[in-house]
């Protein structure tokens, strides 16, 4: 009987095991052995990146130093873990790493909600001596530009959701655009972002990568490529550089990139499985275009094409005629996903309490695919808005101010039936002097 009970104790103390005060091991020490030793081993699937969770956590701020910080660590690490389930389900490292996680965080009292790091920022892309005071001006966008020229003016252009975009100019839209697109080309950097179904067999689009390239410009950089796609938003380029030194912070749901020499700022996150863009960036940088490319192409300057958009207000009207009928007609089908026009809005309205088109996009959203993330990614889309747009008065956008946009060419044609009116009021008062 007594060994019987010491077998039965062994094995309820097999596991996680908490030491005495004077010789355990803290949980990260634990933590980071079994990193180590997990990344030594293969994977059992090449699609499983395990392996990218261990190395991330071995090499996080909050393991040691004046950041340290137990929860926070493992609630980064676990994270990490967790959206490789789709990859990793047969892998042995991943099971074995996952559990252990959890028992540390159960030991250390961790909540699987809270703080995990500040976002994860990627230097500028710029040589050493940009970073100094005494580095070439040609190098530091404002300080670049001629004394007596007027202060930059500072545009913005973003792009999240099913998907949604807010043009350079202000303009809100939302579109089709399934495949591959691109966001900005200009004589300094291009963005392409790549779309795919939120749903086998749905029209509902959402980014699911995103590539950045920085073209080559005189002493400051040399061509750069920043790219991500679900579940891989890393803290490098392409070529694993991170000019400048090494990045602050270790959230791998948003990287902010700083280009000094242009004077532009990039964020880009993950929010569910699928990326957001924003961006500031001087005028004169917008327009920096290459003639010998097709430039009605350029989404953040121009829009979507016509054939690519879709009308918010009529969708408006046909799910609240849904509503009215007791079903949430969706481009899902009816009642696909789960969301009433009136529910959908109460949701957004948790996050977003302005009825902006970022409120709109975000019941369009939800009655599209009925992903609660998306609610999500307006909030932070406006989140960027206020971080990167130069005037506080533009932050909303209404319906109201969408109207020309939703009618392709509307500012044109209004343009051209003012210049029509005065042509012929001034041909009226010629002939009235003539005769």
């Amino acid at each position: 009987r007594c060994r019987s009970r010491e077998r039965r104790e062994a094995r309820a103390r097999a596991g996680w095991m908490v030491m005495g005060e004077r010789g355990r091991p803290s949980a990260l020490e634990v933590c980071r052995v079994l990193a180590v030793l997990f990344s030594l081993l293969p994977s059992a699937t090449l699609q499983c990146k395990i392996q990218k969770c261990n190395m991330e956590y071995l090499a996080s701020p909050l393991n040691s130093g004046p950041e340290k910080d137990v929860c926070a660590a493992l609630r980064l690490y676990y994270g990490c873990v967790v959206r490789t389930t789709r990859s990793c389900r047969g892998d042995l490292s991943y099971h074995a790493t996952k559990h252990g996680i959890e028992d540390l965080m159960k030991q250390n009292n961790c909540s699987r909600d809270g703080p995990t790091a500040p976002p994860r920022v990627l230097p500028p892309v710029l040589t050493d001596s940009q970073e100094r005071s005494d580095g070439p001006e040609v190098c530091q966008y404002e300080r670049g530009l001629p004394r007596s020229s007027a202060p930059p003016n500072y545009t913005h252009c973003g792009f999240f959701g099913d998907p949604h975009l807010r043009t350079f100019g202000d303009d809100f839209q939302t579109c089709k655009v399934e495949g591959a697109w691109p966001l900005i080309h200009n004589k300094f950097l291009s963005v392409q972002v790549t779309n795919s179904p939120v749903l086998p067999g749905s029209l509902a689009t959402a980014t699911s990568k995103l590539t950045i390239i920085f073209r080559s410009f005189q002493k400051c950089v040399e061509q750069k490529t920043y790219h991500a796609e679900t579940d891989e938003l890393p803290a490098a380029f392409a070529d694993g550089s991170r000019n400048g030194g090494e990045p602050n912070g270790g959230s791998t749901q948003h990287v902010e990139i700083q280009a000094r020499y242009i004077g532009t700022t990039i964020v880009v996150r993950q929010v569910g499985r699928y990326l957001t863009f924003a961006v500031r960036m001087p005028e004169e940088v917008v327009n920096s275009v290459e003639e010998e490319y097709n430039q009605d192409l350029y989404l953040c300057l121009h829009g979507c094409p016509a054939n690519q958009r879709i009308d918010f207000r009529n969708f408006r009207a046909r799910a609240g005629e849904a509503h009215g009928a007791g079903a949430a007609r969706t481009r899902g089908g009816p009642g696909a996903h789960g969301f009433t026009y009136q529910s959908a809005k109460a949701k957004c309205k948790e996050r977003l309490p302005v009825e902006d088109l970022y409120f709109q996009s975000c019941v369009f959203d939800l009655l599209s695919s009925g992903d609660i993330n998306f609610t999500m990614a307006a909030y932070y889309a406006f989140e960027d808005v206020k971080m990167l747009h130069s005037n506080s008065k533009r932050y909303h956008i209404f319906e109201k101010d969408a109207l020309s946009s939703a009618t392709p060419g509307g500012r044109d044609l209004r343009l051209v039936l003012v210049l029509n009116l005065l042509a012929v009021l001034l041909w009226t008062e010629c002939c009235s002097v003539h005769l």
